[in-house]
């Protein structure tokens, strides 16, 4: 019976991989922005990255410059990040150069949570969970959010 894993040490089910055109420089600034790692890198022709491996917190990313002859074209994501204190890495975030595009805010599932941009196109929501909140509780406050939107608009 083989000893090998089927998902590699560090790995989790799922890893987001990032297609950027300049992918060297997304790695700079997620360095700076969100305390990356970078893992390794893989040069391709040109000094462009055909793979390399960042490490936020727990998870590891995937990212690559595109490659259109190959089927890989720079795309737009969403991610999602979990930190231990939001405040901070939103400040770390901000001052590396991300846009907000969401302010930081106590939302209605129980996450002090806001979004800042990439130069890349790609949105990264920083979250970290401050309560609990029954379904009740947030049906009841999502609701009253709906209603305070329309009222604005």
């Amino acid at each position: 019976m083989s000893t090998v894993k089927a998902v590699p040490e560090g790995h989790h089910t799922v890893t987001p991989v990032l297609v950027v055109r300049g992918a060297a420089e997304a790695i700079s600034f997620y360095q700076k922005a969100f305390g990356a790692e970078e893992i390794m890198r893989a040069p391709g022709p040109n000094g462009t990255i055909m793979h390399a491996m960042i490490r936020i917190g727990n998870s590891v990313v995937y990212l690559s410059d595109e490659f259109p002859q190959m089927g890989s074209k720079a795309t737009s994501s969403r991610l999602w990040l979990y930190v231990d204190n939001v405040d901070a890495a939103w400040q770390r975030a901000v001052a590396a150069g991300a846009p907000v595009t969401m302010p930081l805010t106590d939302m209605f599932w129980g996450d002090r949570f806001g979004q800042v941009a990439d130069a890349w196109g790609n949105v990264w929501g920083l979250a970290q969970h401050v309560r609990d909140v029954s379904p009740a509780e947030m049906e009841k406050a999502q609701k009253e959010m709906l209603t305070h939107w329309g009222k604005q608009k």
